[in-house]
Order: C-alpha cells, then sequence, then structure tokens
C-alpha cells in the first residue's frame, strides 16, 4: 500500500502556503506578543535595586520576582498547554494576554512581596502558554514552505526585548518609577489582545480535537525528545555565561562600567539578525543549521576562555556570541512542533520548558563554579562544556532524518 512522502518530516503542512513569500500580518503581532513576553522577564533584573528599595526588602528577596517567573515558565508551557486544549489557539492566546494583563496590574498597585510572588507566577503560566501557541499559529499561518521563518520572526520579537524593551522599562521606571513600567506592559498587552482578537484568523471547525491523552502520546518520540535536549543544552550553555557576562565583562576584561551596556545591546542586536537569519535558513536546511550553530558557539566561548582579559577580542566575541548561540532555538521549535504530531502545540510548549530549564542549569552551574573559587571565567568553561553537548542530538536528529529519507519506500 502506499505510504506517505516525507521529504523533511519537519510537521504538519498548512492548508495552504503564502504564493508570494511575503509573511502575514499575524506573524507580526504573535512577535509584538513574544516582544512583550520576553520584556517582562527580563525586566525586573534591571530595575531590581528600585523595587529592592520601594518595597523595603533585600536585593535577594526581590530576586526571587526573577526566580519565581523563571519556575512558573518552566511549569506554564506544558501545563497550560494541556489545559488549553478543548480551546481553540485564538482563544488561548487572548486568554493568556488577559492573564498577562490582570498580572501587571497586580504587579503595578501591590506592595505585599507575597502577593507580587503570586502575580509573577500567574503571569509566567500565560507567557508560557502564548510561547508555545504564537509559534504554532505563526507557522500555520505562514504556510509549510515559511514555517520556519515566521517561527524565526516570531522568536526575534522575543530577541528585540533585549535590544528595546528592557532599556525603555528601565529609563521608564526611571522617570515615572518602576510601577509605571509595569503599567506600560499592561497597556500594550491590551493593544496586542486587540490585535489578536481582530487579525488571528477564527477557529475552523475541528472534528478531530485531541484529548490530554492523544496529546501526552506525543511523548512516545525520540526525536521529540533529542530536540528538547538539544533546546536544554543550548540555552543552559549560553545563560551560563550571559548570567555573569557584566562582572566578566568589568572585572576580567577591564572594560570600562559606562561601555558595558553598548556592548549588552551588540548581544542583543547580534541574537535578533541571528535569530531572523537561522529561521530563514532552517525551512530548508534545519539540521545543518541545529548543528553548525552550536559548533559556533562551542569555539566563541572557547575563545572567551582563553582570551577573557583581553577587552577587544571579547567585546567581539559576544557580539559573535550573541549572534550565533541562541539563534536555533527557532528551527528546534520548528522541529519540536513537526515530531510532536498533531500534538504540535504541547511540542512547542515543551521545547519553552526546556529552553527555560536550561537557563537555570546552566546559571546554576556557572554560579556554583564561580562560588567555588574558579574565578568568573568559570561560566565560559561551563557554558562551553554545555553547549557541545548539543551537538549529541542534533547530529542524531540530522543521521536519522538522512536515514528515513534514504530508505526504500513500499511498492504499492
Amino acid at each position: 500500500m502506499p505510504t506517505r512522502a516525507r521529504p523533511t518530516e519537519i510537521g504538519p503542512s498548512a492548508e495552504s502556503d503564502t504564493g508570494s513569500g511575503r509573511l502575514p500580518l499575524v506573524v507580526y503581532i504573535l512577535a509584538l506578543g513574544t516582544f512583550l513576553m520576553l520584556t517582562t522577564e527580563f525586566i525586573v533584573a534591571g530595575i531590581l535595586p528600585d523595587v529592592a528599595s520601594d518595597l523595603g526588602v533585600s536585593l535577594p528577596v526581590a530576586s526571587s520576582l526573577i526566580t519565581v517567573f523563571a519556575i512558573g515558565m518552566v511549569v506554564g508551557a506544558p501545563t497550560m498547554t494541556l489545559l488549553t486544549l478543548r480551546l481553540s489557539r485564538k482563544h488561548t492566546l487572548l486568554a493568556a494576554l488577559s492573564v498577562f494583563f490582570v498580572g501587571h496590574v497586580i504587579v503595578a498597585v501591590s506592595s505585599e512581596m507575597d502577593i507580587l510572588m503570586v502575580a509573577r507566577f500567574l503571569t509566567a503560566l500565560a507567557t508560557g502558554a502564548f510561547w508555545a501557541v504564537s509559534a504554532v499559529v505563526a507557522g500555520d499561518a505562514a504556510g509549510s514552505a515559511l514555517r520556519s521563518r515566521a517561527i524565526g520572526v516570531v522568536g526575534a520579537g522575543g530577541s528585540l526585548a533585549t535590544v528595546l524593551g528592557v532599556p525603555l522599562g528601565a529609563f521608564l521606571a526611571h522617570q515615572v518609577g518602576w510601577r509605571g513600567t509595569f503599567w506600560a506592559l499592561a497597556a500594550a498587552s491590551a493593544v496586542a489582545a486587540l490585535l489578536v482578537a481582530r487579525f488571528v484568523p477564527a477557529p475552523h471547525a475541528q472534528a478531530g480535537r485531541l484529548n490530554v491523552r492523544d496529546a501526552l502520546s506525543a511523548l512516545r518520540s525520540g526525536r521529540l525528545w533529542a530536540v528538547l535536549l538539544a533546546c536544554l543544552t543550548t540555552c543552559g550553555g549560553v545563560l551560563a555565561v550571559y548570567s555573569f557576562l557584566v562582572p566578566l565583562l568589568t572585572d576580567v576584561a577591564g572594560i570600562p562600567g559606562m561601555f558595558v551596556p553598548l556592548v549588552l545591546t551588540g548581544f542583543g542586536v547580534g541574537s535578533f539578525l541571528g535569530t531572523l537569519v537561522a529561521g530563514r535558513l532552517g525551512d530548508r536546511r534545519p539540521h545543518a543549521v541545529t548543528i553548525a550553530v552550536p559548533t559556533v558557539t562551542t569555539l566563541v566561548l572557547l575563545a572567551m576562555t582563553i582570551t577573557a582579559g583581553a577587552p577587544v577580542i571579547t567585546v567581539i566575541l559576544v557580539v559573535l556570541l550573541g549572534l550565533f548561540g541562541l539563534s536555533a532555538n527557532t528551527v528546534l521549535i520548528h522541529l519540536a512542533v513537526g515530531y510532536a504530531g498533531r500534538a504540535a502545540t504541547l511540542g512547542s510548549g515543551l521545547t519553552v520548558a526546556a529552553f527555560n530549564a536550561g537557563t537555570a542549569l546552566g546559571t546554576a552551574l556557572a554560579g556554583a563554579a564561580i562560588g567555588g573559587g574558579l574565578g568568573l571565567t568559570a561560566s565560559t568553561v561551563v557554558g562551553t562544556g554545555i553547549v557541545v553537548l548539543t551537538l549529541i542530538p542534533a547530529i542524531g536528529l540530522a543521521l536519522t532524518s538522512r536515514a528515513r529519507t534514504a530508505a526504500p519506500r513500499p511498492t504499492p
């Protein structure tokens, strides 16, 4: 009997492709949403002293607002995906933005740490759900030929948060107080919700909607777990370094503190451009991207370890780390969505959880190494060791895909 063609085995085709080669407007609307999501994830770090001073708590206590958000992202992406299986993707996006809005309003008006912690956790749950669903909706809207590119644009919206969103949020906090930043994010999420309601296509009738058992069947895919491992190691390695990048620049490379924001901006711009380029390449050569990116990233981190005391070289390497380090993430999401089969949204949600779990793991390992007396360059050593592990699942997936493509098909 005839078998299905499997040219790339990346994911289900959209109902129709965009013949013009242009991405639909909805992709950029979803990118606006991810811009807001990643801005709120990182903004507390940029205004931490203001938050601690206003609440009358120590910096470590105030930083728990960052930790609880990361935990919420790890838990929220897959959990909320399962809990919203009965909702259409459009309604899930709107629900996530609604919770996002309410969470920011609560933070803006509250002064009790317990209430702030709960609000941040709930906001993170919504953020995880939005990230998971937006990647699938963008890919479907763009069609199979432009799927990876569309997911790349949505991911680039998140990357742009480090270049534009966090600095603007910090600037606003210094002008009107840190609560003003959260009011602004709440207002922006309301605008995003209106755009989603207007431009995200209405759900089609879904005759075969998934239940939880059907969705969890995707977890039997070994290739999906390989992608998730790659998500964990690539983020873990890069964030092990990025989390300690400021002291590495000032205390080891000897770069004056006044120039550090420019270096961080260089990292952010590199990340934004790298995500866009990798998204374009990922439509045709996804496995080449997922192998080349960790290879180059490993070499960059190794060079940072060796030349840590040279300021000019360090700056160049930081920009290259931004350009390559996380650029394959959207391609990994693209692969996970395909390998999850009908449970595409769960596959996307699991990648979000894996990225955040890798961030927590990499930061913890680097912090332990530094705290153990190995010095700040221990972060680059740890990062190198974690990122190079990405090559194991990446190469394995490429070989598996090649073997499946080369396998003779049964005759009808």
